[in-house]
């Protein structure tokens, strides 16, 4: 592990898709979504601290989840938390890890990365941030990690590089999700990655780049002298309400001229529905996957069935569901609808309230 290696990872959001097991007051980041023994957000950081030392390692949150993240990663204390006081999307929480880190240790070079992303061989996921972080300790880039697509897919951005022999590439333009036809013709195309939201960069060049097209944010929030002492909340909490509500895709990487990207390919998920965790669980022989539950299947294949642990569950006669049982709640939903789910849990509230 090296003192100048640091890592945030973003745990804020509400995974409203995951309704009815991921709930506002208690999202999926902090949920065992795959049966495991650990929440996503726990496998997250236990992955990154074999590369990166804990006390490195910041989580950037809603300030609802400071308890949640503190019980659940014993081993960082509160000052690693950084608690977002109003939702404003990822450039102004980057931002502020930035200036945080940078205020720490001007060398230090820093991984981006989600709370509740499924990654299936670590160990390349980690030769993957050695090889990005050598070369941001080097040269003034911005780099980002993109998946070689297996499919079509229509749910993810699209990077599109250029195809120079180099292992890092430099990146010809960012695609916001596609339709089918496009995605086919990108897969076909053989220089378009999926861009899965992982990000490394070095302080000085992340920084650098938000005071040239972020500038605003950048006044906003940079205050040397409040960070890491006993100011920074007040200051956090009287200042970033004011950022602007932007992506840091669409505020710096897609204007910035200094991009490169490092195709990988390490099992990456970023489990965002109930079908993409679906694909990532163990199947039995009518392709049924179980998490929680005891199951008789009768003429029943590729369902998603997720229960309270040892809750006996019967169905027949049926295929390509979604079943799920949280407390009071059970959700039947085919699997083909299952972007429907966002707008079921808003049905939910309005009907019976919180």
């Amino acid at each position: 592990m090296k003192s100048n290696y640091y890592a945030v990872i973003m745990a804020g959001g509400v995974g409203s898709r995951f309704w009815p097991v991921s709930t506002e007051e208690y999202p999926k980041q902090f949920h065992d979504m795959l049966g495991t023994g650990e929440s996503l957000i726990q496998k997250t950081f236990n992955r990154i601290n074999q590369l990166i030392p804990s006390e490195n390692i910041l989580i950037a949150t809603n300030k609802s989840y400071e308890s949640l993240v503190l019980e659940q990663l014993p081993k960082i204390n509160k000052s690693q938390v950084l608690l977002e006081p109003a939702m404003r999307n990822t450039a102004p929480c980057i931002l502020y890890a930035a200036l945080k880190i940078h205020k720490e240790n001007p060398d230090a070079v820093m991984l981006v990365a989600s709370s509740d992303h499924w990654i299936e061989d670590e160990n390349e996921f980690l030769n993957n941030i050695k090889t990005s972080f050598d070369s941001c300790e080097k040269e003034d880039i911005l780099m980002t990690l993109g998946i070689q697509p297996d499919s079509p897919n229509t749910g993810y951005g699209y990077i599109q590089f250029e195809n120079e022999f180099s292992t890092i590439k430099k990146v010809k333009n960012f695609t916001e999700k596609p339709d089918l036809k496009k995605a086919k013709e990108f897969l076909a195309s053989g220089d378009y990655l999926w861009n899965a939201g992982i990000f490394v960069w070095s302080g000085k060049s992340i920084l650098n780049a938000f005071k040239q097209f972020l500038p605003t944010m950048f006044t906003t929030l940079n205050n040397e002298t409040v960070y890491n002492t006993d100011s920074e909340k007040d200051f956090i909490e009287s200042n970033y309400s004011s950022c602007e509500n932007i992506s840091i895709d669409f505020g710096i990487m897609e204007h910035a001229k200094n991009v490169f990207v490092l195709p990988v390919n390490f099992g990456w998920n970023d489990l965002g529905t109930w079908g993409s965790l679906y694909n990532k669980l163990p199947k039995d022989s009518n392709e049924n996957a179980i998490v929680g539950a005891q199951t008789i299947f009768r003429e029943s294949n590729g369902n998603m069935i997720r229960t309270q642990q040892g809750k006996k569950v019967i169905i027949q006669g049926l295929s390509d569901f979604i079943i799920v049982e949280k407390d009071d709640i059970l959700l039947i939903c085919p699997k083909e609808n299952e972007q429907d789910i966002k707008q079921i849990a808003s049905q939910v509230k309005e009907t019976f309230g919180e």
